[in-house]
């Protein structure tokens, strides 16, 4: 069995990914969490929707995150031309999408 030669380049290359993938999940966070204000009012309903959009906006959170990751793979698999890291990344990326998006799928089969 043949060990993969890592070139400084290649390991640099794989870090700056790494730290650029870091700076992403917490911007997503930040700009997810500190926008997202639960407010309880006097109104029970309007309680529970202000619980439902933060739990959704969480959701949203994790799916970009999931969505900027299978960017990332698919990007590293067409620079080592690795098919099975390319498939990973592309449903990654799909079900990053499908997670984003699940609140308005959630809308649009309920009407």
């Amino acid at each position: 069995m043949k060990k993969k030669i890592q070139t400084p380049e290649t390991v640099k290359l794989k870090r700056r990914a790494e730290i650029a993938f870091a700076f992403y999940i917490a911007a997503v966070l930040m700009v997810t969490l500190a926008t997202t204000i639960c407010l309880a009012a006097n109104d029970p309903l309007s309680v529970v929707n202000n619980l439902s959009n933060f739990i959704f906006s969480l959701i949203r959170a994790i799916g970009l995150i999931l969505l900027g990751f299978g960017i990332m793979q698919v990007g590293l698999s067409l620079k080592s031309h690795d098919p099975s890291q390319r498939a990973n990344g592309v449903l990654t990326l799909a079900g990053g999408i499908i997670i984003t998006f699940t609140k308005e799928i959630l809308n649009m089969i309920t009407g």
